[in-house]
C-alpha cells in the first residue's frame, strides 16, 4: 500500500527512540558490535525495539555469526538466520514462528541500504570495455621471459585448449561427479570451513550475499586426485623452485576456485612475492591490477615493526568496484581486463590485484617461484620490517628521515616506471572516506595529486628494495614473520636443496641466501675461523649453513662448526659456556657417554674490530677480554671458573624472567661478537631423514641405546654451586601480598637449584601481574 504525502509527514523517525543512548553511534559501528555477540544475544537484542529488530535481522549479520561459530562442514539452509538457528539446535517449531520478518516504517539507513544493494545487485548489465591488459595468443617461452615475466601482467589465450577441464569443469558436472566431497571455503573468518560440492552448488544458486562464499581449496588435489589429471601447468610456467620441498614443507601453491556472481578476491599481493597464473574454465572474471608499491584507494596496509608481518584491511571486491572505482580519475584507474573461458592471466611478483566474478566461475591457479622472482621471495622472508612495507606500500612505509636519506643518497631515473608517494610518513596507509580526502581531488589538468607523487623515487628493483633490509637483524635470532610462506628451518632446507640439486643456479641461490640468511656475513666468519685453526677453506658445496637449529652450522669435510647467535651475545655465551662445561665434566669422570658425543676440536670468540674479523680461543673458563668489555658479568669471578657455565646460565635465566618484555638485554650493543664451537663431524643422517626407513626391530634397538645413554647422562655429577662465582649472590625478589606490603622471599636451607627455580617463578609471576595491571 502506498503512503500518502500527509501520512509520510506524520511518520516520525524511529531511530532516536529505538536506540536510546546508542543513537550517537553510526549504524556501521552498531552492526560491528552485533557481529561480536552470540546468536542468542543477538536474538535477545532484537526484542529491545523495532530499530534493534531491523538491525538484528540482517542477513550479513547472521552470515558472520554462522561463520564465526562453525568449524568444519557447513550446510546452508536457505538463509543465514535459518542456518544459525540450525547450528544452535533450535527446534523447528520455533524457527517457523520467526520465519516471516516484521515490517516497520520510520527508519532509514544509507549503510544498510548499500549492503542490501550489494546483496541483490546483478552484474550481468555491467558494461566493461576490453580493458588495457595486453592480450596475446601464441607466446614463446623466450618472448614471455623477456617481455612479461617479472615485468607486467598479460592475458594469454590458447594455453588450456587441450585440457580435459575445458569440457568437464562446468559447475553442474563438478557437482555431479564430486558432490559428496568436501572442499575448503574462503571467507573472512579464521575458522576452517568446508562444504560438500553439492551443498556449495546449492548455496550458489540460493544465496544473496554481498560477499558470497567461494571455494578456494589448496588441497583439492588430495581431496579429488582425478582433478589434477584434467589440466597441466602451461609451458610458460614450468619452472617452480619450490618443487624441491616435499610434502608439508612446501607452502600452498595451487588452488581450485569456484564462485558465484559478486564473489571474488579483494585487493592483495600474493604471498612471499611469488608470481601466479590463473586459468578460467567457465564464466567471466573482471581483473584490476596496480604495479608494486601503489596501494589501491580504500585499502589499509599495516606493517608490524617487530617481525615485518603485513596485514591488509580492504573492502570486498564488489564493494570496491561499486564505491571506490567511480571516484578514480582516469589516470589513477587500475590496469583492467575481463577474462573469458580458456584465457590465462599472468600476475607478476609484487603486483596488487583484485578479482570480481561477473557470473558463476570455475578456475584453477598456481603460484610459483622461478629465476625472475627468486630474489624477491628471499627478500620477503628476510628478517625485519622496513623492506616488507616498502615492497607492498612503496615509500609510504618510510618515515621522514628515511625519505630524506633516500633523496640525498640515491639517484633514480625519473623517466623510469617507478612509483612513490612522498607525502606520508606512516608505516600504514589508510583511506576510509575517499570523498573527503583532499589527496584524491582532481587537479585542473585532470591528473590527481596522488598520481603525480606516486611516480617518484620507488623502483621495484631488488637492489633498491634490499637497501631497506635491517642489517642488525638476522635470520637466526630475529622474530619470524607469521605471514612468511615457510618457516625458518624450511627456508634453510629449501636453499640447501637448491644449492645441491641445482648447481647451475648457484649464483642466483647465493644472492638469495645473502638476502635472506646474510650468508655472506656468516661465510666470512667461517673462513676466518678456518684460517685461525688451520682448517681447509670451505669448498663450494660447504658455503651455505645447514641444519634445523637456531644458529648457523656448517658441515665441512671432517668437522662441524657452529656459530652461536640465538638470543644475542649474552645468551650465546651461556649456551656455549654450559656446553663446554658439559664436555669438561664428561672428561673428568670418564663417562661412557663420552664415546657417543662428538669430540670438541676447538672453541672461541670471533668478533668484528674496525671492520676486520678477529678470533680468540676460549675453552669456557674465565672471561675473554673482548667479552669482559661488554659488562655481561658481575665482578667476582676466578680465572678457572666456568663463569658462563650452568650456574651462571641459571642466574641469567632468573634475571631474564624478571626483565620487562621491552627492556633490552645487556648485550644489545654487542652485535658483532659471536662465540663458536668446532666438533668432530658425525657421519650419517639425522633421525628425521631415516624415520620412515627403519624397521620395527631397528627402532627398538635405537630406543634401547638411547635409554642407556640417557641413564649415563643422569649419572653425571651436577656442577657444584660452590665453585660458581655466583653462588654467594642473593637475588632478592620482592613479592606483592594481599595487604599491599612487599616482603622478601624466604631462603630456608634448600638446594641452590631450588632457590633459582623459585626465584624464576616469582619473577615470572610478577611479570604476569604487572602486565595484567597495565592491561
Amino acid at each position: 500500500m502506498e503512503i500518502s504525502q500527509v501520512e509520510a509527514l506524520e511518520i516520525k523517525d524511529r531511530r532516536a527512540e529505538g536506540l536510546g543512548n546508542l543513537q550517537v553511534l553510526p549504524d556501521e559501528l552498531i552492526c560491528s558490535i552485533l557481529d561480536n555477540l552470540t546468536p542468542r544475544d543477538v536474538a535477545r537484542s532484537a526484542c529491545a525495539s523495532s530499530v534493534m529488530y531491523i538491525l538484528c535481522n540482517e542477513e550479513p549479520l547472521w552470515m558472520n555469526l554462522c561463520l564465526n561459530r562453525v568449524n568444519g562442514p557447513l550446510q546452508y539452509k536457505g538463509s543465514w538466520k535459518k542456518t544459525a538457528l540450525d547450528l544452535e539446535n533450535v527446534p523447528e517449531e520455533y524457527q517457523e514462528r520467526c520465519g516471516k520478518p516484521l515490517q516497520f516504517n520510520g527508519f532509514s539507513s544509507l549503510f544498510l541500504y548499500k549492503r542490501l544493494y550489494r546483496c541483490h545487485t546483478t552484474l550481468s548489465g555491467f558494461n566493461f570495455d576490453d580493458g588495457n591488459v595486453e592480450r596475446k595468443g601464441d607466446v614463446s617461452l623466450e618472448e614471455f621471459s623477456q617481455e612479461y615475466d617479472g615485468r607486467k601482467p598479460v592475458l594469454l589465450a590458447g594455453l588450456a585448449d587441450t585440457w580435459p577441464a575445458r569440457n568437464t569443469w562446468a559447475i553442474d558436472q563438478l557437482s555431479l561427479k564430486y558432490g559428496d566431497l568436501a572442499f575448503r571455503i574462503s571467507q573472512s573468518s579464521s575458522k576452517k570451513i568446508s562444504m560438500k560440492m553439492k551443498d556449495y552448488v546449492s548455496y550458489m544458486y540460493l544465496q544473496h550475499d554481498e560477499d558470497p562464499l567461494y571455494i578456494f581449496d589448496d588441497k583439492f588435489g588430495e581431496t579429488a586426485p582425478s582433478l589434477l589429471k584434467d589440466y597441466n601447468v602451461p609451458h610458460l610456467f614450468q619452472e617452480d623452485l619450490f618443487e624441491v620441498l616435499d610434502g608439508e614443507q612446501r607452502p600452498p601453491f595451487r588452488w581450485l576456485i569456484i564462485g558465484p556472481e559478486r564473489s571474488g578476491a579483494s585487493w592483495h599481493v600474493d604471498p612471499a612475492l611469488t608470481s601466479a597464473w590463473n586459468t578460467l574454465l567457465c564464466g567471466r572474471k573482471r581483473w584490476a591490477l596496480y604495479p608494486p608499491g601503489r596501494v589501491p584507494l580504500g585499502v589499509t596496509v599495516h606493517v608490524n615493526e617487530d617481525d615485518g608481518d603485513v596485514t591488509i584491511d580492504t573492502p570486498s571486491s564488489l564493494q570496491w568496484w561499486l564505491d571506490f572505482y567511480p571516484l578514480l580519475a582516469d589516470e589513477d584507474k587500475p590496469i583492467e581486463c575481463t577474462q573469458l573461458p580458456g584465457e590465462t592471466v599472468f600476475v607478476p611478483s609484487g603486483w596488487w590485484h583484485c578479482v570480481l566474478n561477473l557470473e558463476p566461475t570455475v578456475a584453477v591457479t598456481q603460484n610459483f617461484v622461478n629465476s625472475k622472482n627468486f630474489e624477491y621471495v628471499c627478500l620477503d622472508m628476510a628478517p625485519g620490517y622496513r623492506h616488507k612495507g616498502v615492497c607492498r606500500v612503496g615509500l609510504l612505509a618510510l618515515d621522514d628521515s628515511s625519505l630524506e636519506d633516500l633523496k640525498m643518497n640515491m639517484d633514480y631515473d625519473k623517466d623510469d616506471l617507478s612509483y612513490a608517494d612522498l607525502t606520508r610518513k606512516e608505516k600504514r596507509i589508510r583511506v576510509q572516506e575517499p570523498i573527503a580526502d583532499p589527496r584524491y581531488t582532481t587537479t585542473a589538468n585532470g591528473v590527481s595529486k596522488s598520481y603525480d607523487l606516486w611516480k617518484q623515487g620507488f623502483s621495484y628493483d631488488i637492489k633498491f628494495l634490499a637497501m631497506y633490509l635491517d642489517k642488525e637483524r638476522n635470520h637466526y635470532s630475529s622474530p619470524w614473520s607469521s605471514s612468511n610462506s615457510i618457516g625458518p628451518r624450511e627456508m634453510r632446507e629449501w636453499l640447501s636443496n637448491l644449492w645441491v640439486g641445482r648447481p647451475e643456479l648457484r649464483e642466483l641461490v647465493w644472492k638469495g641466501a645473502c638476502i635472506a640468511l646474510q650468508a655472506d656475513k656468516w661465510l666470512d666468519c667461517l673462513e676466518e675461523i678456518c684460517a685461525f685453526h688451520n682448517f681447509p677453506s670451505p669448498t663450494a658445496d660447504e658455503k651455505l649453513p645447514v641444519g634445523t637449529g637456531s644458529n648457523p652450522v656448517y658441515l665441512l669435510a671432517d668437522c662441524a662448526i657452529k656459530i652461536l647467535v640465538e638470543g644475542g651475545l649474552e645468551a650465546a655465551m651461556y649456551a656455549l659456556g654450559t656446553e663446554l662445561e658439559f664436555y669438561s665434566v664428561l672428561s673428568k669422570v670418564n663417562s661412557p657417554l663420552k664415546n657417543h658425543v662428538p669430540e670438541v676440536l676447538a672453541s672461541g670468540i670471533i668478533y668484528l674490530d674496525n671492520g676486520a674479523l678477529k678470533t680468540v680461543p676460549w675453552d669456557g673458563k674465565g672471561v675473554p677480554i673482548v667479552i669482559g668489555n661488554c659488562n655481561l658479568i658481575l665482578e667476582n669471578w676466578k680465572e678457572d671458573d666456568f663463569v658462563f657455565g650452568v650456574w651462571g646460565k641459571k642466574h641469567f635465566e632468573c634475571r631474564q624472567a624478571g626483565m620487562p618484555m621491552n627492556e633490552p638485554i645487556n648485550s644489545a650493543g654487542c652485535t658483532s661478537i659471536w662465540p663458536f664451537i668446532i666438533t668432530r663431524r658425525c657421519k650419517g643422517k639425522i633421525f628425521a631423514q631415516l624415520r620412515d626407513m627403519l624397521s620395527w626391530e631397528e627402532m627398538l634397538n635405537l630406543t634401547s641405546f638411547l635409554g642407556e645413554q640417557l641413564r649415563n647422562l643422569h649419572l653425571l655429577p651436577y656442577p657444584s654451586s660452590k665453585n660458581s662465582s655466583f653462588s654467594d649472590i642473593e637475588l632478592k625478589v620482592k613479592l606483592p601480598f594481599a595487604d599491599g606490603y612487599m616482603e622478601d622471599i624466604p631462603t630456608p636451607e634448600i638446594p641452590e637449584e631450588w632457590k633459582v627455580f623459585i626465584r624464576t617463578l616469582c619473577r615470572r609471576k610478577m611479570n604476569v601481574t604487572n602486565r595484567l595491571e597495565n592491561w
